[in-house]
């Protein structure tokens, strides 16, 4: 995800957003996991279809939506198995609806004070854990935090997936998010010193799907 041109544009995407409420594993906002194509398009009359996207690069029935209200403005990408079901669901950290698990925020907000609440919160709720890439997350509560490049520097941006497809979210080789989610910014972590952008060449590594396939974003 590419920075955008105004933070004051940002600023104001970020007042007029609206809120949705996670409830983990089985819905965020109106966007119930399980949900058909027409049931989610009913589900967000107001957004737009921007375009339809292979979201894997070696699972060509995986097919990812990008919603919004312009080319310009993505709000809400979702995801949808081989049987048509809604599976996971990530927003823009600045344009999309801000996520709310009951009492804090998780979209657009300072990636280390979001690690840091991760680790507070009571173990009923799951343990932390980190995927190869290092990216944080709880896989009880189907909760993966990525980060987005913006004119406030890197914030947060959650992805979110259903309880059917949840085990081992949080890796990013082994779980069912697409590969479309972990490709860009990487996650601010220590591990990586100097890594900003996968895949790059600063990892020494070269994705599997090099001159297969392109990531949609």
């Amino acid at each position: 995800m590419g920075a955008m041109t105004s933070q004051g544009s940002q600023e104001a995407a970020a007042r007029a957003r609206s809120v949705w409420t996670l409830t983990p594993l089985e819905s965020v906002g109106p966007l119930r996991f399980g949900m058909s194509m027409d049931e989610a398009a009913t589900a967000l009359p107001e957004a737009s279809e921007l375009r339809r996207f292979q979201a894997e690069p070696f699972r060509p029935e995986v097919v990812g939506i990008q919603l919004g209200l312009s080319p310009a403005e993505p709000t809400v990408y979702e995801y949808f198995d081989g049987s048509g079901r809604l599976f996971c669901v990530a927003t823009d950290a600045v344009r999309g609806p801000q996520i709310m698990l009951p009492g804090r925020e998780l979209a657009g907000c300072d990636p280390a004070e979001l690690e840091n609440w991760l680790f507070d919160l009571p173990d009923s709720m799951g343990g932390v854990s980190y995927g190869p890439r290092g990216n944080p997350g709880i896989n009880d509560l189907g909760l993966v935090l990525r980060v987005q490049d913006t004119a406030r520097g890197l914030v947060t941006r959650p992805v979110l997936i259903g309880r059917d497809w949840a085990d081992r979210c949080v890796d990013d080789w082994e779980g069912a998010i697409p590969e479309c989610e972990w490709v860009g910014h990487m996650w601010p972590h220590p591990s990586f010193p100097g890594v900003r952008v996968w895949p790059s060449d600063e990892t020494g590594y070269t994705a599997a799907w090099a001159g297969r396939w392109s990531p949609p974003f």
